[in-house]
């Protein structure tokens, strides 16, 4: 074959020349002199107008006990902020800082108030800066923060293992009784995961987002959410297709592990709800994510129907899909910071996302493994995820106030 006269010459493997290493250095040094000059001449001062700082503040926990009120506060804005005083429901109150003073761009600091709060009320926390910005912060309902004790997380398991373990296992179940489906009912049932999968990839983003739009400015919250669901879709695609495109009980591991993240951020909801003293709304969610939850057991057996997985590994499925509701309802009720829950939701977003995609190639690949389009297309296949959505969507009017 004749080479193309003008193709690149090919790329020197050598090993670098000190000329080559110095024009690596060079853009460098270059970079840490302007840097220095900025720093030292400071060119912005021309600017000042004697206008304060901005500033910004969020409140990422609250607790309530008997000492009173407790906040763990994170500094946003362009400037380290001091707290010069604290109102609660209008009234100035005496307040200590750990650290105290002034808090870095970034940092976080407990603020501590020994306000006699009341069991049922509404309280409104007001920081006011040095610079006299203000920074409002509601309580709707005051309860005592839940402590960790062995009471209490086992008794939050088994609300966790109601709300995502059982529904998943009664799902399974039906294994026995879809194991005859034909190629019609077969392509139903794995476009029905399809659409369930796609109500959940929505409404895990939706949750992340908010999650998102509560966390410091610092964050970036929906940039974050975005680039972590983005980084877990990819990681996800790169391990599965290791050895080509995941079926049978590798596929149902992954519609499992993106439900379990899923269901990870409903038992941040019902944890969250009773962290809040919302006892009422608490066990309504419950009731409602129990019944939501089923159709994802039925989605997990899908692409195993073909196949006779051991008992064991429908109890690794169900622990894998539902036991990750335990662990958020403890999250939820400890209240942590939303940003570690929008990062732990857009990672379940993007397993999401992953398994739509290698469940979708499976509706449509043929006998000869060839990817038919005309499957996908089908009207079995339309009708399974309409079914998917509409479900997911009506069992969902049960949990959403």
């Amino acid at each position: 074959m004749n080479e193309n006269p003008r193709s690149f010459p090919p790329v020197s493997t050598a090993a670098a020349s000190p000329r080559h290493l110095l024009w690596l250095v060079l853009p460098l040094v270059v970079f840490v002199a302007a840097v220095l000059w900025l720093l030292q001449s400071d060119p912005l001062r021309g600017f000042n107008n004697g206008a304060p700082p901005v500033e910004n503040l969020t409140i990422e926990r609250t607790v309530l006990d008997e000492d009173g009120l407790r906040m763990l506060v994170r500094a946003g804005g362009s400037e380290p902020m001091t707290i010069a005083q604290v109102q609660v429901d209008a009234a100035y109150w005496q307040f200590t800082q750990e650290p105290a003073g002034t808090i870095s761009r970034g940092d976080t600091a407990w603020v501590a108030i020994p306000f006699p709060w009341v069991l049922g009320e509404a309280h409104k926390v007001t920081f006011v800066t040095n610079t006299g910005a203000t920074f409002d912060h509601e309580i709707p309902v005051a309860v005592p923060t839940p402590k960790v004790s062995g009471n209490a997380l086992v008794s939050q398991a088994v609300l966790g293992a109601f709300v995502g373990i059982l529904p998943v296992a009664i799902g399974l179940l039906c294994y026995p009784a879809l194991r005859g489906a034909g190629r019609n009912t077969m392509t139903f049932l794995l476009a029905m995961t399809v659409g369930l999968l796609a109500f959940l990839l929505v409404d895990t983003m939706t949750e992340a987002l908010e999650f998102a739009s509560q966390s410091a400015a610092i964050f970036q919250g929906s940039v974050m959410v975005i680039l972590t669901a983005v980084a877990s879709f990819l990681t996800l695609v790169a391990i599965g297709r290791r050895h080509g495109s995941p079926t049978g009980l590798a596929l149902a591991t992954y519609i499992a592990i993106g439900i379990g993240l899923h269901n990870f951020g409903e038992g941040l909801a019902i944890g969250a709800a009773f962290a809040a003293g919302a006892a009422g709304l608490g066990t309504f969610l419950v009731l409602g994510f129990t019944l939501h939850n089923i159709t994802e057991g039925i989605g997990i057996a899908a692409p195993i129907l073909k196949i006779r997985p051991k008992l064991v590994h429908f109890v690794g499925l169900t622990l894998l899909a539902g036991g990750p509701a335990v662990l958020g309802i403890w999250v939820g009720s400890l209240a942590f910071a939303p940003h570690w829950t929008a990062i732990a939701l857009a990672i379940g977003a993007g397993a999401i996302a992953q398994v739509i995609v290698e469940v979708t190639a499976l509706v449509g690949r043929s006998e000869s493994a060839r990817l038919d389009y005309a499957r996908i297309l089908s009207p079995a296949a339309f009708g399974g995820i309409a079914a998917g959505l509409a479900f997911m969507y009506v069992t969902a009017m049960l949990v959403k106030i």
